[in-house]
């Protein structure tokens, strides 16, 4: 294993972070924060509680994984994507660095910026509302697993895209529209019988309840099952790009 060249990448990302601070980590704090402003305040004195807990509270966790999920794609996705497009990807592949390693370097920091920007949201909320983590190591598992499996998702993307429409594609029109539509602003059990069971077809769902559980102890689904969808998720990430690698897939081309 070349950790060197792992290194390498990771701290030319990270570096990348740090240059552009305002887009990076600014505008996601200040969106967040005023989706705490809107839901939480006006919304909020309407809905008072859900299941138990105020309802400024409960959309916290829903809130965090809306920003790790788009931050960890949209960083997995360019960060790959952004040296095929000027061309110095090749260099990268020339080198005697294994697949292994430059995914490695990408991803690890393509999940360690989205796990900043939800640890600064989570710190964040505590200045609106009142947060709590019953099962602390289950909510750094989800955590970790969400992080790594949509960077994974996103390298993915950054590999598949053939243009910037391409990429924002499903960071922007898809991503989103499920993280709304998972739970992130009420519960399931809210919904009519017909639309409970529209809901368990969308992913995002089990990523939320299980993240939320972690917090108050209450989930639309069983824990246990929001983890394994994860499990499996990052298995099917695993597998597609164990078969981008042996192929070369729009890397080589």
């Amino acid at each position: 294993m070349n950790f060197e060249a792992i290194k390498s990448i990771y701290f030319f990302e990270m570096a990348r972070t740090r240059r552009t601070l305002l887009q990076s980590v600014f505008s996601p704090v200040i969106s967040t924060s005023l989706y705490f402003i809107v839901f939480g305040a006006a919304i909020g004195s309407r809905i008072q509680e859900v299941e138990g807990v105020s309802y400024g509270a409960f959309i916290t966790p829903g809130l965090i994984m809306l920003t790790l999920l788009g931050q960890c794609i949209g960083n997995g996705s360019f960060g790959i994507y952004f040296p095929k497009f000027t061309g110095t990807i090749y260099e990268v592949l020339s080198a005697p660095v294994a697949m292994t390693e430059i995914l490695l370097g990408y991803v690890g920091a393509a999940a360690t910026k989205g796990l900043l920007i939800g640890l600064i949201i989570l710190l964040t909320a505590n200045a609106f509302v009142e947060v709590r983590i019953e099962h602390p190591f289950m909510m750094i598992l989800f955590f970790l697993l969400t992080a790594v499996t949509f960077s994974l998702f996103g390298f993915m993307i950054g590999i598949w895209a053939g243009n910037f429409e391409q990429l924002n594609l499903i960071p922007m029109l898809v991503v989103p529209p499920l993280t709304f539509l998972g739970g992130s602003f009420y519960s399931i059990n809210m919904l009519p019988p017909f639309w409970q069971a529209v809901s368990h077809f969308n992913p995002v769902l089990y990523l939320v309840s299980g993240f939320r559980w972690s917090f108050y102890g209450i989930a639309d689904v069983n824990p246990l099952l929001s983890l394994g969808m994860i499990a499996m998720f990052l298995a099917i990430c695993l597998a597609t790009l164990g078969w981008i690698f042996k192929t070369g897939y729009r890397l080589r081309n």
